[in-house]
């Protein structure tokens, strides 16, 4: 006989903490996943990433098609771009007071485009002095990290939960990803199957009267790796230099690959029978979608610009494939004992929010250019819908629409010219969090989860060819749990990528 956890007060407290992303499952689509394939980086040109990608109201430049399309408009000429980089990402975690680094290099091509022009002055289309089209890729973001959380003194264990979620249930009503495989390998168990209460051999009850855990070794490693990528085909119209309509048609490639291994192990013996578990997850997202952008730009004068741009939702088609397994070693039977999940399968749709772009640029001259780009985005709006097996995700739409909300992204970049061939570049990005106040955390500060860019180029142009080169440094501050009931692990990922471009006007 063993005294079960208050469930219902832990469950409340399981529901504020997981609100606060970036801890995933290996099954069950969430508001981790409407977020993770929502919040788009933009990576685009060199001459793009050093202004912050501010060229909603500038153009001129290819990026500018995932983000106005009107922009292509601005050209005078046909060009073709190529973008390789080259970057490393770097996860510094503070997990129950103690630190851990990561850090994973990458090299990536984030961009590949054309864009044709036609111009005829006026002299056949009466105010509509060009036209142009343009086809290629940009990249919208890049997953690729690795995180590590690591604590001697945990005293929670995820054990805890599974035993929670165990409880009433007989063997058969249990996941066969979590706490079945916790159940086969002898980590959980009942004493009882009639009354259906669990425990785990980390509790100190009942060889102790005290009901909390022995403080044992947690570690939990994360791998991440895939991208998405938006296919696109725009077309932009000229009216007397002026005024700019355009239209991209995007086809957006979803492919996102995790794995996990969280390892818990009593190095002390305190524990009389537990000695060490691992649970590893693996999960791999694939998928298409597509969304509609239109946009204009208007130019009242020759140096002020002014730009806005309506994205309609991505509509995504998300394939999942995912198993688990457990590895167990006790002081107990057999001593080893290993379990292996089914394989997974799971088709979903996913819809995005709509995005309103409005920006503005003030062209100094022929020295220099300021622009600014605002995005209004809603992520309360995310819809997860039509599972495979016809589930219609009324409860996680319900948890995503209470736990997000709409913010406002920022960019602003500057150019200056040195010389006709020679050109200074800089820029700054600000993501604020998308997460609702009422669902941070209880006994943490929480409120500088917020993303951010600073970058900086050169643009070097002779004749038909340029050559772009940027650097840009991204910071990006949250919270993760390491298991659902877990305390928080603060982590801060920071980016640095260079960025190269190589292009040919003709």
């Amino acid at each position: 006989m063993f005294i079960k956890f208050d469930s219902a007060m832990k469950k409340i407290q399981h529901i504020l903490v997981a609100m606060l992303l970036m801890s995933t499952t290996a099954i069950g689509q969430n508001l981790v996943d409407g977020l993770r394939y929502s919040d788009y980086r933009i990576q685009g040109t060199a001459r793009s990433a050093a202004m912050g990608n501010a060229f909603g109201a500038l153009g001129g430049d290819f990026t500018s098609a995932s983000i106005n399309p009107a922009g292509l408009g601005i050209y005078r000429s046909s060009e073709f771009v190529i973008t390789p980089s080259f970057g490393k990402t770097s996860v510094d975690i503070n997990y129950l007071g103690q630190t851990t680094n990561e850090s994973k290099y990458t090299i990536g091509l984030p961009n590949v485009g054309y864009v044709t022009n036609f111009n005829d002055n006026g002299t056949q289309n009466g105010s509509m002095v060009g036209l142009s089209f343009g086809v290629g890729y940009n990249r919208l973001n890049n997953f690729n990290m690795k995180r590590m959380m690591e604590a001697r003194d945990a005293t929670s264990s995820m054990l805890d939960e599974f035993v929670l979620n165990a409880d009433g249930l007989n063997v058969n009503q249990l996941s066969s990803y979590y706490e079945r495989l916790a159940v086969d390998t002898e980590l959980i168990y009942t004493e009882d199957d009639s009354e259906g209460l669990y425990r785990h051999d980390m509790q100190k009850f009942p060889y102790t009267d005290d009901l909390t855990n022995y403080e044992h070794h947690q570690r939990k490693s994360y791998s991440q790796k895939g991208n998405i990528d938006e296919f696109l085909i725009s077309m932009a119209a000229n009216f007397n230099h002026r005024f700019y309509l355009g239209a991209t048609v995007g086809i957006h490639n979803v492919d996102f690959k995790e794995t996990t291994s969280l390892f818990e192990s009593d190095p002390d013996d305190n524990a009389p029978i537990f000695n060490d578990y691992t649970f590893n997850t693996y999960l791999h997202t694939t998928g298409t979608g597509f969304n509609v952008k239109l946009g204009a730009i208007y130019k009242p004068t020759d140096a002020l610009r002014f730009g806005v741009a309506v994205h309609t939702p991505t509509f995504y088609r998300l394939h999942d494939s995912f198993d688990n397994s457990m590895y167990s070693s006790l002081n107990f039977g057999d001593g080893e004992y290993s379990a292996l999940s089914p394989l997974g399968d799971y088709d979903y749709d996913l819809t995005t929010p709509m995005k309103a772009v409005f920006s503005a640029a003030y062209v100094i001259g022929k020295s220099a250019i300021i622009s600014l780009d605002y995005e209004y985005v809603d992520y309360s709006t995310i819809k997860l819908d039509d599972g495979g097996n016809g589930y219609d995700f009324f409860d996680e739409n319900q948890v995503i629409e209470n736990a997000y909300k709409a913010v406002g992204n920022l960019h602003v970049g500057a150019e200056y010219r040195l010389s006709n061939e020679l050109s200074l570049r800089a820029g700054y990005e600000h993501y604020p969090s998308p997460m609702n106040e009422n669902f941070q955390s209880s006994t943490m500060d929480t409120s500088d989860a917020v993303s951010s860019a600073i970058s900086g180029g050169l643009g070097f142009r002779q004749g038909g060819f340029f050559f772009d080169v940027a650097y840009k440094h991204a910071i990006d501050k949250n919270y993760a749990e390491v298991y659902n009931g877990s305390d928080l692990a603060n982590f801060e990922i920071t980016k640095d990528q260079l960025i190269m471009t190589l292009g040919f006007r003709f």
